[in-house]
């Protein structure tokens, strides 16, 4: 093969991946909002499996009665399973994330769409575990309450109903605010920030 030869494959060969020099400091600054993310990740990673540990002592520090015991720990090993589900691939996406080399700026806009994925399996975590906080909440009120004489009665009054009512939309709202407040503040500004990058790229 001569030298015109290697010059035409060298022509031939695509160049959607090459990455300009005046581009490659605007990939590198994506890299800070990205250390951002996996530090979070990491952090609530622990944070996630100390708090299902401290939930499974609940009954033990409230001196729950055997089979009230009993009922718990088989709504706490339904909690556990979904909180193992979205953890195992919270943690997948930590790996992924680990692994990024920022060079291209294809790479860049597949670890943006990545993370807002993640953000949104995220929000579904969230609105999975709330039924087990409104059961709490019913339970452990339940079992502070039945300590108070006449309490529990064969017909639920309006009263209790309207308590229980409250309970679920609290919970609802509670869950639905506090997740969009901490998506944002812990990996939505820090996708933005990746976001803007890309879009500065778009221009040139």
């Amino acid at each position: 093969m001569d030298f015109n030869d290697i010059q035409n494959a060298w022509n031939n060969e695509k160049t959607e991946n090459v990455v300009l020099p005046s581009n490659l400091e605007k990939i590198k600054a994506a890299n800070t909002p990205l250390d951002r993310i996996r530090k979070n990740l990491k952090n609530e990673f622990i944070y996630q499996v100390l708090s299902i540990a401290l939930v499974g002592f609940v009954p033990l520090m409230y001196n729950f009665p055997e089979k009230m015991t009993t009922l718990y720990y088989l709504l706490f090993s339904f909690y556990v399973a979904v909180c193992a589900y979205y953890l195992v691939k919270f943690y997948l996406f930590y790996k992924r994330l680990s692994s990024i080399t920022l060079k291209t700026k294809d790479s860049l806009y597949e670890t943006y769409f990545d993370i807002r994925l993640n953000m949104e399996l995220y929000k579904t975590f969230g609105f999975a575990l709330t039924p087990f906080l409104i059961l709490y909440l019913i339970g452990f009120l339940y079992f502070e309450f039945s300590k108070i004489l006449g309490f529990i009665a064969k017909d639920f009054t309006n009263y209790q109903l309207l308590s229980l009512f409250s309970i679920v939309v609290f919970s609802m709202l509670f869950m639905g605010i506090v997740l969009e407040w901490w998506v944002h503040k812990f990996y939505g500004k820090y996708a933005r920030e990746i976001r803007k990058v890309l879009d500065e790229l778009k221009e040139e």
